[in-house]
């Protein structure tokens, strides 16, 4: 009993210090993409998204990904990418063959990107459920 006891609470250690507050990894990166799209390559936009969107599903290093778009200024679209790591991303994903179907669909858009970066959350996060 003593052994499970110890052994329960090193995992709750462990845990606690492997994630932050809102549950990611303490490795998990996020990598923004800020475009800007011109009005008539919109459409075709999010068709090349939603498309290369199943190769970053298949990959075991994409934890999840979406698109926003802007209101005030409606050519600006931000895609946000987790990652399990920033090295799983460059090293792992960047030569993969999900990444070279992903890449062939964004293509026509790399020159339109304003940033593009790798973030890490911090424990200040709020959702109202």
């Amino acid at each position: 009993m003593k052994i499970l006891c110890i052994l329960a609470l090193t995992m709750i250690s462990w845990n606690s210090f492997s994630q932050n507050s809102n549950g990611m990894t303490k490795d998990e990166s996020i990598e923004i993409i800020r475009y800007k799209i011109s009005a008539d390559q919109k459409a075709n936009f999010e068709t090349a998204y939603a498309k290369a969107g199943e190769f970053l599903k298949a990959s075991p290093y994409c934890s999840g990904y979406e698109i926003i778009h802007g209101v005030e200024e409606p050519q600006h679209y931000i895609v946000r990418i987790h990652w399990t790591s920033m090295d799983d991303h460059l090293q792992k994903f960047r030569n993969s063959q999900e990444f070279k179907s992903f890449f062939n669909l964004v293509r026509p858009f790399y020159n339109a990107i304003e940033e593009m970066k790798h973030y890490q959350s911090t424990t200040t996060t709020w959702k109202k459920s």
